[in-house]
């Protein structure tokens, strides 16, 4: 899965390479661009909430090239910062939370059929599992381990929720509208609450592989 995942890498970033040399060229800022890619993904919440679920699907997907920008071009200009690593990694935090808060006005609508209200609940799932990923990998860096197991990372989540969203949007299937987003919120709440419970594990056996004392806790 890792070895699929870094080659869809590279080809996206060849497919954008003109993109990035002219962000280079002209030394825009990283920062800035995790800002509008930022904007970019919040925008999409405003649209799932008003059932524009395509153009919503298109905006996450759009949100998500820029997080192939802002690092490259920050490598390649000269302005790599810890800030601006940490300013990037919070940035993608709060768009996810602003993703799933849309697809909950989606699906809180009373106008929708009554069987919508279990939506809420796998997309609080999903919208649970998909933090504690990211907060199982900060922790096991914090630990000096770097933790990048696991199938549902951010890049697999931006992919299935925009490509459900863009390509299928509300269209009826089998009698359910909107079905493939349905489905992919619900393999998004069960696979990413097993990413994280994998990353628990991973650290686990690259912490105590000899069975010595677990760290002292710290308050967070």
């Amino acid at each position: 899965m890792r070895a699929a995942r870094d080659l869809g890498e590279r080809a996206l970033r060849a497919i954008f390479e003109p993109a990035m040399a002219w962000l280079t060229k002209r030394r825009v800022h990283p920062n800035a661009i995790s800002t509008l890619g930022f904007v970019i993904t919040c925008s999409s919440g405003y649209f799932f909430h008003q059932h524009h679920v395509s153009t919503a699907g298109f905006l996450v997907l759009l949100g998500g090239v820029f997080d192939l920008f802002d690092g490259t071009v920050a490598r390649r200009t000269g302005l790599a910062s810890s800030f601006g690593a940490f300013y990037d990694s919070t940035l993608d935090r709060l768009s996810e939370i602003v993703v799933y808060l849309g697809l909950l006005s989606l699906y809180n609508d009373y106008r929708l059929e009554l069987g919508d209200v279990g939506m809420i609940y796998w997309i609080v799932l999903a919208l649970a599992g998909s933090l504690m990923i990211s907060y199982t990998r900060a922790r096991a860096e914090a630990l000096g381990i770097a933790c990048y197991v696991g199938l549902m990372q951010r890049p697999e989540r931006v992919i299935l929720i925009g490509f459900a969203a863009l390509i299928f949007g509300e269209t009826p299937m089998f009698g359910h509208q909107g079905l493939v987003l349905r489905v992919v919120i619900i393999v998004l709440a069960i696979l990413t609450n097993l990413t994280a419970f994998q990353r628990i594990w991973w650290v686990y056996r690259n912490t105590r592989p000899d069975g010595e004392p677990p760290p002292s806790r710290t308050e967070n």
